[in-house]
C-alpha cells in the first residue's frame, strides 16, 4: 500500500494568499467589532459596514481620555527615579530559567538603588518586581487592560493601570535612565524598538539599552548585521546597546551610564565593584 503524503503545515513564509485569507478569518472573528473608523459624513450603504465612525464628539471624548490617562501616570511617578524599566514577556512561569534570571535583575537593581519599573503583569514582569521588592528596592508596574494574560502582580508597591499602550510606553519611557530587555514576544520588541529608537534619535538619553539573554537574541543580531551591511544603520549609532547573561554586569552598565550626579542620588550607602 502507498503511504500517504503527509500535508505539511504552512509556515508564514509559504503561504499562498488562499491560505493567509483562511488565516486572517479565523483571526480576525476573535473579535468581529472592532472595525476601522471612518468618517461620519460617508453615505448610509457604507456606513452601514462599519461599526464605528469618527465624529467630533467622539474625538473630544477620545481625547479627554488620553488627557486623563497621561495625567495620572504623571501624578504617580512624577517623583520617581533613578528608575530601570525591564521589558520582557507575560508567558514564562515561576519555574522558568527567564523569570529566575529577571527575578535576578530585579534583585541586582534594588541592590544598587534604582527603582524597578516594569508592565506590571505576571511572567518576566513579575519577577523582576518580586526580584525588587525582595531585596528592599522599590518596585512599580504600569498595568494595561487586556483580555487576556495581564493582571497585577502582587511584587509592586504602586500600581497603575492603563488602557492606551502607547501612554503606558511613554510612561516606561520616560522614568527610566536605563532600559533591560528581556526574552518577550512582539509587545516586548515593539518596547524595544520604541526606546532604542529614541535613544538613536537623541529624544532621549542617551541611555543603555541592555538584551539580556545571550541565546535568546541571537537572531536578532544576525538580522542587525544584515541591516547594517545594507546601511539602514551603522553600529556607531548603536553603541548605547549592551547584550549579556549577568544581572550583575547588566546594572554594572548602567551605573557606568550615570552621570555623577545621578549616580549620587542612588539610594544606597555604597555601590561595591563585582
Amino acid at each position: 500500500m502507498a503511504k500517504q503524503k503527509r500535508s505539511r503545515p504552512s509556515t508564514l513564509k509559504h503561504r499562498t494568499l488562499e491560505q493567509w485569507e483562511k488565516d486572517w478569518r479565523q483571526f480576525s472573528s476573535r473579535d468581529p467589532g472592532n472595525g476601522y473608523e471612518l468618517p461620519v459624513d460617508l453615505p448610509q450603504h457604507e456606513r452601514a459596514f462599519l461599526t464605528q465612525v469618527r465624529t467630533p464628539e467622539g474625538e473630544r471624548a477620545r481625547l479627554k481620555r488620553i488627557h486623563d490617562e497621561f495625567m495620572r501616570g504623571f501624578k504617580a511617578f512624577y517623583r520617581l527615579g533613578p528608575a530601570v524599566t525591564v521589558f520582557g514577556s507575560a508567558r514564562f512561569t515561576e519555574n522558568h530559567r527567564y523569570y529566575k534570571l529577571a527575578r535576578q535583575v530585579g534583585k541586582e537593581l534594588a541592590r544598587a538603588g534604582f527603582a524597578t519599573l516594569t508592565g506590571g503583569g505576571p511572567g518576566i514582569m513579575e519577577a523582576a518586581n518580586r526580584g525588587a521588592h525582595e531585596s528592599g528596592g522599590a518596585s512599580y508596574g504600569l498595568n494595561i487592560k487586556l483580555p487576556h494574560e495581564q493582571h497585577d502582580n502582587p511584587y509592586v508597591d504602586q500600581s497603575v493601570e492603563f488602557r492606551y499602550f502607547f501612554i503606558r510606553k511613554v510612561m516606561l519611557v520616560k522614568y527610566s535612565c536605563a532600559f533591560i530587555v528581556m526574552p518577550g514576544g512582539l509587545g516586548t520588541l515593539d518596547e524595544m524598538f520604541e526606546a532604542a529608537t529614541l535613544v538613536q534619535c537623541g529624544k532621549i538619553g542617551p541611555f543603555p539599552v541592555i538584551l539580556m539573554g545571550e541565546k535568546f537574541w541571537d537572531g536578532m543580531r544576525r538580522w542587525g548585521r544584515t541591516m547594517m551591511k545594507h546601511g539602514v544603520f551603522t553600529q556607531e549609532e548603536l553603541k548605547f546597546g549592551w547584550v549579556t547573561g549577568s544581572p550583575s554586569e547588566a546594572v554594572e552598565v548602567i551605573r557606568r551610564s550615570l552621570s555623577p550626579d545621578v549616580r549620587d542620588r542612588l539610594d544606597v550607602p555604597a555601590y561595591k565593584e563585582p
